[in-house]
């Protein structure tokens, strides 16, 4: 989807379109969840501070979040998909593969098949959406931006190779701006740079990873589209209005943080073994605490129990606190739980 979120923002208030709109923070904290294309041709971006989102566009517009509302438009969108296939695999609420070698209307054309939905999108929910069409997972990823918004692009497998060789590394899905310095240190700016190194090179210095960037450097994913893709964590956290400095008053923000991440774990019936706790200095520093335990969390109170033990060497602390988050990691669902009981039995 385009600009998902904000679009469905402007949709919904008519004096919000044609204007620099981002969901999420405030004009003075938070971090941007998503932003329009106007705010986007001043450089606003998602996972940017607000203060400096604003610095970057005076007259943006901050819009709260309406979750219920994405995820009612995402089931909308989601419905859509499976009229042509079931081998969908969702990224995110507004973002999935498809599968489509195999479709309910026998289309010989994945284009084909691409305008279809997008049309249909449009349609229903009045938004619009970018497609990229490929023979893999990595380079339809890679084709879904090159059009956007309300496009779609097209690499077919005589093309793969080479469109990879000419992408600076930066751009590719699943290098993040870490491993792009890095890559770059090692003389590895562009795709045919990538090519030309060894996978022992590769693994020497990127480990589990070497191998996937040394096939994608050749237009080359064997990941199959999962219909039922495994959750791997569930986390929530807060951006405060006002910081925080001392551990009750950090404890009680937590609360209502624990309490959405175990909403998420009673309604789909998942538990964890691993609690990790986020810390945000009011100078952007970042922590991260985790404590991995023996038997899942199985209830509120254990969750709680196991943050607080997190939370306590944090204090005392010479930095106040800005945002606080709660991910519980290493899932599986309570029936898989029963059955592993049962077997010991």
């Amino acid at each position: 989807m385009d600009a998902f979120y904000a679009s469905v923002e402007q949709r919904d208030n008519p004096d919000l379109r044609g204007k620099p709109v981002v969901v999420g923070g405030s004009r003075e904290r938070g971090v941007v969840a998503a932003a329009s294309y106007e705010a986007r041709t001043f450089g606003v971006h998602s996972a940017m501070p607000s203060v400096t989102a604003r610095r970057k566009c005076p007259d943006l517009i901050f819009v709260k979040p309406r979750f219920e509302v994405y995820k009612e438009v995402s089931q909308q969108i989601r419905e859509i998909f499976a009229e042509h296939t079931e081998f969908i695999e969702p990224l995110s609420l507004d973002e999935a593969y498809l599968d489509v070698t195999e479709n309910h209307h026998n289309i010989p054309i994945a284009t084909d098949i691409a305008k279809a939905i997008r049309a249909r999108i449009h349609a229903v929910t009045g938004l619009t959406a970018s497609a990229g069409i490929s023979y893999n997972k990595f380079l339809a990823k890679m084709a879904s931006d090159q059009r956007k918004p309300n496009g779609q692009f097209v690499i077919p497998p005589k093309s793969g190779p080479d469109f990879v060789e000419t992408l600076p590394v930066k751009k590719f899905h699943g290098i993040g701006p870490a491993t792009t310095e890095k890559m770059n240190r090692l003389g590895i700016a562009t795709g045919a740079d990538l090519k030309a190194q060894t996978l022992p090179f590769l693994q020497q210095h990127f480990g589990k990873s070497g191998p996937y960037y040394y096939w994608i450097a050749r237009g080359i994913d064997e990941r199959p589209v999962r219909a039922n893709r495994i959750r791997k964590s569930v986390g929530a956290e807060n951006t405060f209005s006002e910081d925080l400095f001392t551990y009750d008053a950090a404890f009680d923000a937590l609360q209502p943080i624990m309490d959405k991440v175990w909403r998420t774990c009673d309604s789909s019936g998942i538990r964890g073994r691993t609690v990790t706790l986020k810390v945000k200095y009011s100078d952007f520093q970042q922590i991260t605490r985790s404590r991995s335990v023996g038997a899942p969390v199985t209830t509120r109170a254990d969750l709680a129990a196991n943050v607080e033990i997190l939370l306590q060497p944090v204090f005392p602390t010479a930095k106040t606190i800005r945002l606080l988050g709660v991910t519980l990691s290493s899932l599986h669902d309570t029936e898989e739980q029963e059955s592993e009981q049962l077997a010991l039995l």
